[in-house]
């Protein structure tokens, strides 16, 4: 069995409560001896559901987990991290915010995403975030961190960690008004983003401890890697 982050909300894309989304990449294995890919190596799950067309039968298990879920307060700021498919979850977050009408849901927060991702042309769902970007320009806000094309601070590779560290002033500062913090992709992301968080907290005469204690304790943040 293998899970994967569900990128629709519960109506589904098609608003019908009968579909769902997956954003799922092909796992292959790039073999230097054979100079292609070698298919005794590549992705079980992700290839079969690449591969599957329209009509097939699948066996599914879920949902399952309560870790990315939304705020009940609608006018709440989610603030979500995401790498690669990562993604997924959030995009069930931003078609709830924006591009749903849902009964008795009016969202008057603020959702600002970090994408983190190699090149501009391995960007996901790009047309849906520029539809709400130019549609909700002071509810949302959407900031890239292209590794293979952009640089940091120091001259390095532009990782997830160096984007939010970018705006630290404005997420300490949100987080301590209340803000949600969402964090999805590869387990290796997390590493650099603690290092990051406590960097910063200690130029800014905070004990990193305490605050994130605070932060679990009021529910403001959220894991979920891979």
């Amino acid at each position: 069995m293998r899970l994967y982050s569900i990128a629709a909300s519960r109506y589904g894309d098609e608003f019908d409560g009968k579909t769902t989304s997956l954003c799922v990449r092909r796992a292959t294995y790039w073999c230097p001896e054979l100079k292609a890919d070698d298919p005794a190596k590549k992705g079980l799950c992700s290839n079969f559901l690449c591969d599957a067309k329209p009509g097939d039968e699948i066996e599914m298990t879920g949902p399952t987990g309560k870790i990315l879920l939304m705020p009940e307060d609608p006018n709440a700021v989610l603030i979500m991290v995401a790498t690669g498919t990562g993604i997924a979850p959030f995009r069930s977050f931003w078609r709830r915010c924006f591009l749903e009408d849902v009964p008795n849901y009016r969202f008057g927060g603020l959702a600002w995403l970090f994408m983190g991702v190699a090149n501009s042309d391995a960007k996901l769902y790009d047309d849906e975030l520029s539809e709400i970007l130019a549609t909700y320009p002071d509810q949302f806000r959407l900031d890239y961190a292209l590794s293979r094309e952009q640089s940091n601070a120091k001259g390095g590779k532009m990782y997830i960690q160096d984007k939010v560290e970018e705006y630290a002033d404005e997420v300490f500062d949100l987080l301590n008004n209340g803000a949600h913090i969402y964090f999805c992709g590869l387990k290796g992301m997390m590493p650099g983003i603690q290092e990051m968080l406590e960097r910063v907290s200690k130029e800014k005469g905070l004990v990193w401890e305490e605050f994130f204690a605070k932060l679990k304790k009021n529910e403001q943040w959220h894991v979920e890697v891979y």
